[in-house]
């Protein structure tokens, strides 16, 4: 089965160790590099490159099996779904990119660019594509649902991102949408955070950089949508400057 993972989009080892995993349904990094016949050390990189794709989870585990505790690194596969995810993902991504390859043929004016992303995967996708843009970012986010879609686990790994990138953001987070102790300003991390009017609730995300912007809906609608066009991220610069000015310093 593993040589139709290939076909399907997957190298050879990350097909084996995804097929491991699966069949054992939790297993450690070590375990799964002897069932997928792979080395352990590439193993370890498979398994990250598997986990930021979506298609494993990672969880630290300690001699007591608490989560969170100190100790041996636990995979478990997610649903396989996620492949389909990424297959309507590359998809629309071609449908968007072949006339604009095609459109470098006729007289090379430059056009925006707006790309559809479905699924969790596009979500994901859509977020870590930030992680090359120029810092500072400028961000809208909705806590709940960022921790619901693309999940608490890839909101700690984008965070560890920014940081590794030296990447700064500036964040205006909805209370209602909020939850206690959570992403505050943190120098470490690189945030400072303030909170909007309580009038004003987001339910989407929307992260702007200098010459693009990322709109990131809840799992209800399950898109994302990048917006490459250098007048519309300073215009979203500009709106998110008025809602900066009228949201609250954190004081929690």
């Amino acid at each position: 089965m593993w040589e139709e993972l290939v076909r399907a989009g997957l190298d050879p080892k990350e097909a084996r160790l995804y097929l491991a995993v699966l069949e054992a349904q939790r297993c450690t990094v070590a375990e799964a590099a002897t069932l997928a016949d792979v080395t352990r050390t590439n193993a370890y990189d498979i398994a990250r490159k598997l986990v930021n794709r979506g298609l494993l989870s990672l969880t630290e585990v300690g001699a007591s099996g608490k989560a969170g505790a100190r100790g041996r690194a636990v995979l478990t596969a997610n649903d396989p779904g996620h492949l389909l995810d990424e297959w309507t993902y590359r998809k629309n991504l071609l449908d968007d990119l072949v006339p604009r390859l095609r459109a470098l043929r006729g007289d090379g004016q430059h056009q925006p660019r707006v790309r559809f992303m479905a699924g969790e995967a596009g979500i994901r996708a859509a977020l870590f594509e930030t992680l090359s843009w120029p810092s500072p970012l400028r961000g809208i986010l909705s806590m709940k649902d960022l921790l619901t879609v693309p999940g608490s686990s890839a909101m700690r790994e984008y965070i560890e991102g920014r940081r590794e990138r030296n990447l700064f953001l500036r964040v205006v987070r909805s209370p209602e949408r909020d939850y206690p102790s959570g992403w505050p300003t943190d120098a470490e991390d690189l945030r400072e955070t303030r909170y909007a009017p309580e009038s004003h609730i987001f339910t989407m995300t929307m992260i702007v950089g200098p010459h693009a912007v990322a709109v990131l809906s809840s799992r209800r609608e399950n898109f994302a949508m990048m917006i490459e066009s250098a007048e519309y991220a300073e215009t979203q610069a500009h709106l998110f400057e008025v809602l900066w000015q009228v949201s609250q310093v954190e004081t929690r």
